[in-house]
Order: structure tokens, then sequence, then C-alpha cells
């Protein structure tokens, strides 16, 4: 019999504040260790919290575009527990009255297709300082620039049923709160981290014992880490041996999953109340007003680029997955360009300096432009590709450039007249063949003229010329 398995995600996201949770500390990334601190997010006597009107916002907005229904009275609450990292001795969380609940999000599941994942809730919390092992040989030393920075944590219901749909939602909620403005999202500077819980069990059986794996910094981590920790489970149930709950830690370097410590239960928090934050409260007009400012959002803008601009599925898909890339496209189609031809340009030329570089080699106005030339025959589609690499290390004109190079397409009939003739002349065999029947070489004599002309003949008036010359 198989085993199924249940994956369940919490995901850490930093909304775009320049302030902390519950201070005016900045969040500024890689800043020297604690130098963006105050007795607030230290925690010291007398100190209180104010929370940060522009993180309640944002998490409304995250919340919204994830589908979730917004509490108009949440409550701020304190988990409790010791680390070193946590000068308070608890962390500034919501517990029970979360902001939102009941969300959900479409994914393309690589198993069973487009499979709707439930959130569960989306809280607000501070974070916690770092531990830095790697700075003092032998030590552990503490950075506090990230105590108190806001966090939205967002809990996915059990509804994944392999790593790679965990990676699939991992994509699109990143996705959607990328384009909602809400973060920037970078697991790299720790504005999104995953925590990834996982069971296994036989199909229609009760949910097994989940174990939760830390310290992915990838979403291909995620899916490695996943796929180690099945692996784990099932080789001990088929052992006999039970599954405890535990945290456990993925080594990249390795791909294996080690655990670190027991996993704690809720109510080993002993969550109560903050008693120095009174509940928040958010009137319906203005969560009303917070739905109305969203922009379009992901699945939107897919369908109307396929229904009003008339792409296709594979195009508009591709176009959307990050937000730069879909503003491009649209700033391309703006400056004149033809939906489909523009689709073609920017996920062929430009995307290359896109993956490169991480962003775009020449702005769109100059791409339309040489689009342009190509639509009225000025240079040939060839041509266009040779200008476009050269655009990127100047801020000259498309045009100007295929006059430097010599690219403009040469129409004049006593030229491609003469071009004709010297390719005639010079493939006696073909032309013998063509004559003789096999006509797919016309295709042949053109690519033929074309290079001997150095791609500056017009291959509409090639052929003509060619036909009557052949024939002759």
């Amino acid at each position: 019999m198989t085993w199924e398995t249940v994956i369940g995600l919490e995901i850490h996201v930093q909304p775009a504040t320049r302030s902390k949770m519950f201070c005016g500390c900045p969040t500024s990334y890689g800043d020297a260790p604690n130098t963006n601190v105050c007795p607030v997010c230290l925690g010291l006597p007398g100190a209180l919290p104010v929370p940060n009107a522009e993180a309640v916002r944002l998490g409304t907005v995250g919340a919204l575009a994830l589908g979730c229904h917004i509490r108009e009275r949440s409550v701020f609450a304190r988990k409790n527990y010791f680390y070193p990292d946590l000068p308070k001795g608890y962390q500034i969380s919501q517990f029970d009255k979360p902001l939102a609940e009941h969300g959900s999000v479409m994914i393309e599941s690589p198993e069973r297709g487009p499979i709707e994942i439930s959130i569960t809730r989306l809280h607000l919390e501070e974070d916690a300082g770092k531990s830095l092992h790697d700075r003092i040989p032998g030590q552990t030393a503490v950075d506090l620039n990230r105590a108190g920075t806001p966090l939205a944590e967002i809990v996915s219901g059990p509804d994944m049923r392999s790593p790679g749909e965990a990676r699939a939602y991992l994509t699109t909620v990143r996705q959607l709160l990328i384009y909602a403005g809400v973060s920037e999202c970078s697991m790299e500077k720790g504005s999104l981290r995953v925590d990834a819980n996982l069971s296994v069990r036989r199909p229609g059986d009760p949910l097994g014992t989940k174990t939760e794996v830390k310290n992915m910094n990838s979403f291909a981590n995620v899916e490695r880490a996943l796929e180690a920790e099945r692996v784990r489970q099932i080789a001990m149930l088929e052992r006999g041996e039970a599954v405890t709950q535990v945290t456990l830690t993925f080594n990249a370097a390795t791909g294996e999953v080690k655990p670190l410590r027991t996993k704690e239960d809720s109510h080993d928090y002993r969550y109560f109340p903050d008693p120095d934050l009174p509940p928040l409260v958010l009137t319906p007009a203005w969560i009303e007003a917070q739905r109305a400012a969203l922009p379009e959002l992901p699945a939107a803008r897919k369908a109307r680029y396929q229904e009003a601009l008339g792409l296709s599925e594979y195009d508009a898909r591709t176009l959307i997955q990050e937000p730069a890339v879909s503003a491009y496209f649209e700033a391309t189609v703006a400056a004149g360009v033809d939906p489909k031809t523009a689709s073609n340009w920017v996920l062929g030329e430009a995307m290359s300096g896109w993956n490169d570089h991480g962003h775009f080699a020449i702005a769109p106005e100059r791409l339309a432009a040489l689009v342009l030339l190509v639509a009225d025959g000025t240079v040939s589609l060839q041509a266009a590709k040779r200008i476009f690499a050269e655009l990127a290390g100047n801020d000259d004109a498309p045009r100007a450039v295929a006059d430097r190079l010599g690219l403009v397409q040469v129409r004049d009939t006593g030229a491609l007249e003469g071009w004709v003739a010297e390719v005639i002349a010079a493939h006696p065999g073909e032309v013998a063949r063509y004559k003789g029947g096999d006509a797919k070489l016309i295709g042949f004599f053109v690519g033929q003229v074309m290079k001997r002309s150095q791609g500056k003949a017009d291959p509409k008036g090639i052929q003509p010329i060619l036909t009557a010359k052949l024939a002759e």
C-alpha cells in the first residue's frame, strides 16, 4: 500500500515598511550589527510598543490578496519562550484572534493540475534577532537589528500532497504578495522565510505525526528538504518505528534533514493578550478601501492577456511570472507594438538580459522603436537582433545603429538583381535541380542572397526577381 504525504506551510513575510513593528527603528538590510535598536525593541523596562500603521495596512492588503476574511478586531498576544536572540523573553504575535482567516489560492499542481490551497490564517508579529555562529571563533554572537521587524505569518491548511505542490504554492503566494506591493519577498535578505510541516499516512487514515523543517534558503531547497523528510518518515514507519514531533534543519550541501529539538505545542508558549497593546480595531470602511485599492493580481492579468490581447496561455503565464517583466511588456505595447510581437521580443531577446542581470538591457520605448523598424521594412528581423545587441551599450536610437552597421534593408531593384545574378552564377548545380522540378530550392536561393547581401536585401523583393531569373 502506498503512503500519502501531507504538507502545510508557514510563510513569514516582511512587509515593506521603513520602520519596525512597534518602534521607529529602521528595517534597512545589511547595517552594522546592533545599530538599529532602541529601548522598545530591546524590551527595556518602561518602554511601550506602538503598532506600525503601515505594517497593519500591508498585512491587510496581503490578506485580501490571499482571499482572506479580515477581522475588524484582532488582538496582539505575548508568545513566551527563551532564546538568546529574543531580548524581551517573549515575542509579540497574534494567537486566537489573528488579523485574517479563511483564505485560499489556486495553484497548478505538478501531479493534480489546478487545485485550491486553503489559507488558515494571516497574523502580524515581530521578528526575533539573529544568532551569528561564524563571526567569533568558538562563540555565538547576537545581532538584534532584526528584533522587532514586522512579519506577516501566513499559515496554509494541510492541503499539499507533494514537495512539488509546496513549491508551486510558495511561488503563487510570493507572486501575489509582490503584485500587491506587500513585500519584495527576498529569501536572500530574509524578507521571506518558510517553515514546512510534513507527515505521511496511509490513504484514508487520520493525519500522522508531523515534523517541521527549517533553514531553507530557496524554494528549490524547500522542495528538496520535504522530499528528504518524506523519505525519512516513510523509512521509519516501514521499519516499525514511530515518528516523533521534532523540528529539523536542512543541510543544502548534503540534501539531508537533521533533528534540532523537540517541537513545542502552542500551549507551551503560554500565550496571553499583551497588556501594553489594546485590541487592533479596523473599521469596515477602511477594510473596503484597502480592498478597492488592490492592484490587478496575477490571475486577472493573465486572463486579460489571453482574452483582450490574444496571447497564448503559455505567453500570458510566462509574462506575469514577475511584475517587472509584465510591466516591461505592457510598456512595449503602449509604445505601439502589437501584443504578440511584443511578447515574442520580451520573452526572447529581452529576457536574456533579464535572466543574466535582473534588469532589462534597454528601455521598452527603444525596443518598440526597433520592432517598428522591422514592421515598416526598414530592417529585417535578423538585422534587428544584431541591432538589439548593440543598443545595450549606448543610448543611440535603433535607426542610428541600423545606419551605422549598414543594416538598413536594400529595396533597390538593381541592387537586388545584382545579388541574385551572383547567386545563380555561383550555384549551377542547384539551378539545374530547380529547373528540373525541385521547387523547394527557392528557399536556399533566398538564403544565399541574404547571406551575400550581409542581411541587407529586402526578403520580400528577392523572391519575385529570383523566380523570374530562374525561369529564363
